[in-house]
């Protein structure tokens, strides 16, 4: 599949845009117009530059508010194509994008727009130029594609076709499925954009809210379909327009795109198996991986290791061993959960997640397809006689491993720490519920992507929990088995661990257990401070729910949080935070399948408090 990016999707000049598709591995580009205005470089230095990097110049665009005008004003608009014409020879690309008129317009006539279209078919046949006529959703009298494509059929012209738009087809709610009626020779040109759901101005939402395929809501594998269907053989391009992606660099930008591409080529292809189609666009699939069957490993790192240690013997860790050849690396067990400590950074840095280690069935296989997808490998050093760990970086940072765990469910790295077996704390706490990662504002819908398109897991509905600082847009990531849960977690700018410049939005793992009274008590003997809960909550949650008072008491003890809802029941407890993590026990009862979002705002406001406390001066004597 040939792939394509607009110039309109990144930031920077238009060479650095240039130089930034091509390194990302772009067959193309599409110039946006004033990118070309405002540069130095002359049409031919571009089109050279093109050449260099190995990129061909696939469209021209936009040009505006073409047809369904007046006599004089169709006059004024053949000069200024004309004109952009003989641009495009010596930029070196063929077709042009020619928008549905929203400013003006002022006839309602498809003969009219058509003959208009002929004539500039005409002139632009001169110049060996192709026109792609796309409706915009707001376009004045053309918003849908099927009557777009009327037009173009009126009109007649061989230089005359179609443009193909995702988001101006689905943000409409328009079928896609007419696409596979349109004759392919017909179909100039196609770009993609995928969006979130949101209830507002379609021109708002198109100018501010678009995203890369696979990071929104739209059906964009469905919409591939269709294409391929119709028999669509030319480039498949994006066009984005987002105030991230404009603040964001450029090259991790290019990069997240070409992404978003590779993964919606393999799920078309994928959704197309079986079917007797044709397909020009010689659709290529990825190495199938299946979901995580669980997560194998946390590793912390750390520069406070006694507090850290403390933290996790609070928790009912014991300590499995010290790495044999890893200075500075320790293993930390609790039933099948395993949280590596590392202190091989300087003595009182922040403490961190640093990795996470997934148990997948194939991680040749896994690697194979996150490289693929653009994914960074992470560089790690091992004996000869250590288990090799294959991971790539995460948007964030964070190192992300492809784990094999042994067919006992002991993985065979746990030897390097002098350990072939896990100590058993008594089958009460019984694995890794989730774990709560913070991104950063600007990559957050790359994060979703990345973790779809690498691991398979499913994005679930986002939502918004307030807290001291503002809203906490929250979305989970989660395998279809449910063995994965991972919420990511997007901060507002003042971040929730206090006001100040740089405050970083703290993450945590969350333990499953079958008594988190046991684990509570426990944990209280052993000296752990837990994340207060005001006594307005507990009142609270007797007015919501009508407790026992026994229970709600034992609650109120141990600083415990509740939820229930129409399957059953949530109860957990935080730990304080030390750096940018802290620690979470939960019990499920039932069918209880949430995270205790309305206690969230609880946790924030605890976190923002003990944040604030420890910025205060202290009082001078």
């Amino acid at each position: 599949m040939r792939t394509s990016i607009a110039t309109v999707c990144l930031s920077g000049t238009l060479e650095e845009k240039m130089h930034a598709a091509a390194a990302a591995g772009f067959d193309g580009i599409e110039v946006f117009e004033q990118d070309l205005v405002v540069s130095p470089s002359s049409p031919e230095q571009i089109r050279s530059l093109a050449k260099r990097l190995g990129l061909t110049l696939d469209l021209y665009q936009p040009f505006r508010d073409a047809d369904a005008v007046g006599p004089e004003q169709f006059a004024a608009n053949l000069r200024r194509a004309e004109a952009k014409f003989r641009l495009m020879n010596r930029l070196g690309t063929d077709t042009m994008l020619v928008c549905s008129n929203v400013a003006t317009a002022e006839f309602d006539d498809d003969a009219l727009m058509a003959s208009q279209l002929r004539e500039l078919g005409e002139l632009a046949a001169r110049y060996d130029v192709r026109l792609a006529y796309e409706a915009l959703a707001w376009g004045r009298f053309v918003n849908d594609f099927e009557h777009a494509q009327r037009i173009v059929d009126l009109a007649d012209h061989p230089s005359v076709g179609t443009c193909l738009d995702s988001f101006h087809i689905l943000s409409r709610g328009w079928d896609p499925a007419p696409i596979e009626g349109i004759a392919a020779e017909k179909i100039f040109f196609v770009q993609l954009a995928d969006a979130p759901l949101l209830s507002m101005d379609v021109l708002s939402w198109s100018r501010h809210h678009r995203v890369f395929p696979g990071e929104g809501d739209f059906d964009m594998v469905g919409f591939m379909t269709h294409l391929v269907r119709a028999g669509y053989d030319g480039p498949v391009s994006l066009e984005i327009f987002n105030d991230a992606f404009r603040q964001a660099d450029v090259n991790r930008t290019a990069v997240d795109g070409l992404r978003s591409l590779r993964w919606l080529e393999d799920q078309t292809r994928r959704a197309l198996e079986g079917e007797p189609v044709r397909d020009p666009l010689a659709l290529q699939a990825l190495p199938a991986v299946e979901e995580p069957s669980g997560y194998d490993f946390v590793e912390i790192r750390t520069g406070r290791l006694g507090e850290t240690t403390r933290l996790l013997h609070q928790l009912g860790f014991a300590l499995g061993g010290h790495h044999q050849s890893k200075e500075n690396v320790q293993l930390w067990v609790q039933g099948p959960v395993r949280i590596v400590v590392n202190d091989a950074v300087p003595e009182g840095s922040p403490t961190g997640i640093a990795a996470l280690g997934f148990d997948v069935a194939d991680p040749g296989a896994a690697l194979e397809r996150a490289t693929r997808l653009k994914a960074l490998p992470v560089p790690r050093s091992q004996r000869a006689d250590e288990q090799v760990l294959r991971g790539v970086f995460a948007p964030d940072g964070t190192e992300v491993f492809f784990c094999a765990g042994g067919g006992s469910g002991v993985p065979a790295w746990l030897g390097e720490f002098g350990a072939d077996e896990e100590p058993d704390a008594g089958g009460v706490v019984t694995g890794v519920d989730h774990i709560n990662m913070a991104q950063p504002w600007q990559h957050y819908d790359e994060a979703v992507l990345f973790y779809t398109s690498v691991l398979a897991l499913e994005a679930q509905p986002a939502q918004d929990v307030p807290g001291p600082s503002g809203l906490v847009r929250s979305q989970v990531m989660r395998s279809a088995s449910g063995a994965v849960r991972m919420p990511l977690n997007v901060a507002p700018a003042a971040a929730e661990q206090g006001s100040f410049v740089g405050a970083a939005y703290p993450e945590h793992v969350a333990v499953a257990c079958t008594d988190v009274f046991a684990v509570a008590r426990r944990a209280r003997r052993r000296g752990l401070e837990f994340l207060p809960v005001p006594q307005n909550y507990y009142e609270d949650l007797d007015a919501r729910f009508d407790l026992d008072d026994a229970f709600l008491a034992s609650l109120q003890e141990l600083n415990l949080l509740y939820d229930r809802d129409a399957d059953g029941e949530f109860l957990h407890f935080y730990t304080g935070t030390l750096g940018t993590v802290f620690f979470e026990v939960v019990e499920r009862r039932g069918g209880y399948a949430g995270y205790g979002a309305p206690n969230a705002p609880v946790r924030l406001a605890a976190q923002y408090r003990r944040s604030q406390a420890a910025q205060r001066p202290r009082s001078q004597s």
